[in-house]
């Protein structure tokens, strides 16, 4: 059952809007994802928000409603809130009107099977977190196994990255 958000005071808006850096994000192991299309691109991919924020204005929208079943089917926390807390998560001035919060996935290089798939992506000291979606995307295009980031790159899970990924995120990471 959704729950409504109203005050910028909650201890939930500043959790998720945390979640913006990097620090935050290693503690709780959770990134966040803006925007109707990379959400629903997750759900293709299997993976459901652990926390779904939503407009009330959008939520007949279908796909948000498929969002809002698969997120409380895996035990995940619907919340439905303004467009001005929505920014304030976001950190833009014109917010999507979904935003999840996913769990990081965790995969030590040990855990890669190369035989499931036959192309990697290997990414040494990448910098820019649009590059890095750009590898994303293209991976998911050719039907790679994953990318994988070696030595300082940038946080494939900042929310330029996971924006610039298109959804690929979930699928390659």
């Amino acid at each position: 059952m959704p729950r409504l958000i109203t005050g910028f005071s909650n201890p939930l808006v500043k959790q998720v809007r945390a979640l913006r850096e990097k620090k935050y994000r290693r503690v709780e192991r959770q990134f966040l994802a803006e925007g109707l299309r990379i959400l629903t691109e997750a759900l293709d991919a299997g993976v459901a928000p652990v926390m779904l924020w939503h407009a009330p204005d959008s939520a007949a929208h279908p796909l948000v409603e498929r969002l809002v079943a698969a997120t409380e089917a895996a035990g995940g926390e619907v919340l439905v809130t303004s467009p001005d807390i929505l920014s304030k998560l976001s950190g833009k001035d014109n917010p999507g009107s979904v935003i999840g919060v996913y769990a990081e996935p965790e995969t030590p290089l040990s855990n890669i099977d190369r035989d499931t798939a036959p192309i990697w992506i290997v990414a040494h000291a990448l910098r820019d977190p649009g590059n890095l979606g750009t590898m994303l995307r293209t991976g998911d295009a050719i039907g790679a196994g994953g990318l994988i980031l070696v030595d300082d790159c940038t946080d494939p899970f900042s929310v330029e990255a996971v924006r610039a990924s298109m959804g690929a995120i979930f699928t390659q990471a």
